[in-house]
């Protein structure tokens, strides 16, 4: 299949720019594969389209405050740096915006929100083939632990703010009310739509919550350049599963309950870790690179909730083969539902309205 196969038009003023008032008041399509029927909810009406017995699967991975800001420390330059992946304590991988005035040697010293000169520097010991910058740190035991006071939330660059700063609420907000494990440069958006309330209310229902891990990466907006799909490069993402959450849905599946994935995080944890066990669930860590396109057999997810993604993008391609199982007329179906979508005013990508295929 083309990649310009995977496009349409959004009208910009279509991409949310702040979040619903309340997480769970955003809009809710859901989708029928086996009817190709829609209909238009509210979040909180979730709850009826869940089943005594079905297992909700999340993805509890924490956002990194992970964009810094800085200056050259010979010239005073400014730079915008954004960490990527840690590669040992105080040693990153990162983006930097001016790229190209962050020459192998140059030291940087970082700023707080004020924002005033911190004690916390920098020096570009290495550069990749794209262009990141590897970062040695310094002026603090360990980076992870000072970006709560230095850095800002990464927002996507969809997402448009005075001075291109963060507001308070995005703090809050860009981050899922059950996040734990910290790791993800983006968020997994189709769980920033749960409140306690609700996840309290899906328990009452009879159905069952568990967790795993997956910490997402830049490549997560990065768009597919190349002609055909199949030969895009996909990035690379890790991941953690435990023996909780695998045996409750290997009990789900022997017993012929739904497994819903909360995101198409989720779905690559899920369908990588059973790709690599012959369709059976192993507890674990790792990295994936798995890249889901029509058409592809799904092992283990039996219905996805998740976002409006971008044109083009690999979360279009994954939702798309979701839409319609071993088959390719998922894409046809899938913007269908986008183009009713657009119709209807929903609000799309991170801070957008959520879709629920069952």
């Amino acid at each position: 299949m083309r990649t310009g196969e995977f496009d349409f038009a959004l009208p910009p003023e279509l991409i949310a720019q702040a979040p619903a008032p309340v997480r769970d008041q955003s809009r809710l399509l859901v989708f029928r594969r086996d009817s190709e029927q829609i209909a238009h909810r509210g979040f909180h009406d979730l709850l009826e389209y869940l089943k005594p017995g079905d297992v909700l699967v999340l993805n509890n991975s924490r956002v990194v405050p992970a964009r810094l800001r800085g200056a050259n420390s010979k010239t005073g330059g400014q730079f915008e740096v954004l960490l990527v992946q840690e590669n040992t304590i105080n040693d990153w991988w990162a983006m930097l915006r001016p790229g190209k005035r962050a020459r192998v040697g140059t030291q940087i010293i970082f700023q707080d929100f004020h924002p005033r000169r911190s004690a916390v520097h920098a020096i570009v010991v290495g550069i990749n083939e794209e262009g990141h910058r590897r970062l040695q740190f310094g002026g603090t035991p360990n980076i992870a632990n000072s970006l709560d006071h230095l850095g800002e939330v990464p927002l996507p660059p969809y997402i448009n703010r005075p001075n291109n700063r963060p507001l308070e609420q995005d703090r809050e907000r860009y981050q899922t009310v059950f996040a734990q494990t910290t790791g993800s440069v983006a968020a997994p958006t189709a769980g920033l739509h749960f409140t306690e309330s609700l996840m309290e209310e899906i328990c009452r229902k009879g159905a069952e919550i568990c967790f795993l891990t997956l910490h997402v990466g830049l490549g997560t907006f990065a768009p597919v350049k190349t002609k055909t799909i199949a030969a895009h490069q996909m990035h690379e993402e890790r991941y953690e599963l435990s023996e909780e959450t695998v045996h409750a849905i290997n009990r789900a599946k022997r017993d012929s309950r739904r497994v819903l994935a909360v995101g198409t995080t989720t779905v690559r944890v899920l369908e990588s870790v059973a790709a690599l066990n012959e369709g059976r669930l192993v507890a674990g860590s790792g990295s994936t690179r798995i890249f889901i396109f029509p058409p592809y057999d799904f092992k283990i997810a039996d219905a996805l909730l998740t976002n409006f993604h971008l044109p083009c993008s690999t979360l279009l391609m994954l939702v798309s083969a979701f839409a319609a199982p071993k088959d390719t007329r998922g894409r046809e179906l899938m913007l269908s539902a986008y183009a009713e979508a657009i119709r209807e005013r929903y609000r799309f990508f991170s801070y957008g309205d959520a879709m629920l295929i069952l």
